[in-house]
């Protein structure tokens, strides 16, 4: 099933004949992770690009004031990593917990150039893939800086439903950039409305 997933998921992008999807996903290997526990930690250095086949993370920041702030969340389908220290081998910026019982396939640096090596397609795949994240990523600073914190609230629950019912008002705080007393008025006035 989890290979499935990410075949699929594959499939989105690029199309690979069954046997060098046979040959791609042999450099993944699976990996749980429990509630609350981290896939990564802030300064350590990444060493893998994962793919989630089940459960939910949170790829989040500590600034030197203590406060968390939340670059995304991963869940079934999306994939996770500090990119910049996995690409450079640099201290991590990012830290990455699971926020209930997670499932990843993980692959390595190494195994990742020995398939740009091997299998060019998967050089476009990761071309592809990067351009919409930078796409997504464009989008989201130009909400931050032109919605207001309820359109920015809204946006995301209309958005990405399922992952906001995975998570607390604290959580989608460190999203939005805003306090959790915010997002708990946000809802309130929501739900007087209905």
């Amino acid at each position: 099933m989890p290979y499935t997933l990410l075949k699929e998921n594959i499939d989105k992008h690029i199309q690979f004949s069954d046997s060098e999807f046979e040959t791609y996903s042999h450099f993944f290997y699976p990996k749980t992770i429990s509630k609350k526990d981290f896939l990564l930690r802030q300064g350590d250095v990444c060493r893998f690009e994962g793919f989630v086949t089940k459960g939910c993370f949170r790829l989040f920041t500590i600034d030197n004031d203590g406060n968390e702030n939340v670059l995304y969340f991963a869940v079934e389908d999306w994939w996770v990593t500090d990119i910049d220290s996995f690409t450079n081998q640099a201290p991590a910026l990012l830290s990455i917990q699971a926020l209930e019982d997670s499932e990843v396939l993980l692959i390595n640096k190494e195994d990742k150039e020995r398939l740009y090596q091997q299998m060019p397609k998967v050089e476009k795949l990761f071309r592809i893939m990067t351009q919409k994240t930078l796409v997504s990523l464009q989008r989201r600073l130009i909400r931050n800086h032109s919605y207001t914190a309820d359109e920015r609230y809204l946006h995301f629950i209309t958005t990405y439903p399922k992952i906001a019912q995975k998570l607390t008002n604290l959580q989608i705080a460190a999203y939005l950039g805003i306090s959790h007393e915010f997002v708990s008025k946000i809802r309130k006035k929501i739900a007087s409305k209905k």
